[in-house]
């Protein structure tokens, strides 16, 4: 009885090992995107230089993990100028923070395509834990022999909470509300 039990159990593990599957953050099809208030209006950029891995198995996203990385200095507004005032020590200050980290803690998911992310997001050296809504966009071929899957999540950081301090003020230039969209794209790995 205990050799079926032992071999059910190892039977076991094995299908659930089995099922997981890891992604490598694919960096030239891999964004993250915000956008923040500017005086009246508001203005968007992109870091495009984002890396890291995920481990999940598809039908299961609760077993989720992400370790990711975004380059600061990759920061690209469209503006050359505007570009190199926010990766100033006012701003970004990519000279002492070079990186931005996350790494889940937890995923709750409501289905197989749906969840929150939990983890803790270190920026401008303040680590929080935070929620991120995430979304899995899909699993297929690419066309280069391939497999790929596709996330997207949203979130709104206070700039304020990771010690930024240009927002302060009822007349100041740039808001404290950063909303940020994440468009991942994930190589799986062989």
């Amino acid at each position: 009885m205990k050799k079926i039990f032992l071999a059910v159990s190892l039977l076991a593990a094995s299908q659930a090992w089995a099922a997981t599957e890891t992604y490598n953050i694919d960096g030239t099809h891999s964004f993250a995107n915000f956008s923040i208030r500017h005086v009246v209006s508001k203005t968007s950029g992109t870091f495009n230089d984002v890396a890291g891995v995920i481990t999940l198995d598809p039908a299961n996203l609760n077993t989720a993990t992400v370790r990711a990385t975004i380059n600061v200095s990759s920061v690209n507004t469209g503006f050359g100028k505007r570009d190199e005032h926010i990766k100033a020590d006012k701003y970004l200050d990519v000279a002492k923070y070079t990186q931005i980290q996350f790494e889940s803690t937890k995923i709750t998911a409501s289905n197989q395509t749906q969840g929150i992310m939990q983890g803790n997001l270190t920026m401008h050296g303040v680590t929080k834990l935070v929620d991120i809504p995430i979304r899995v966009l899909g699993y297929g071929a690419d066309p280069w022999g391939g497999q790929r899957a596709g996330f997207e999540g949203h979130i709104t950081l206070k700039a304020s909470d990771y010690g930024f301090g240009w927002a302060t003020g009822a007349n100041a230039p740039v808001g404290d509300d950063i909303e940020v969209t994440l468009l991942i794209e994930g190589v799986k790995a062989k």
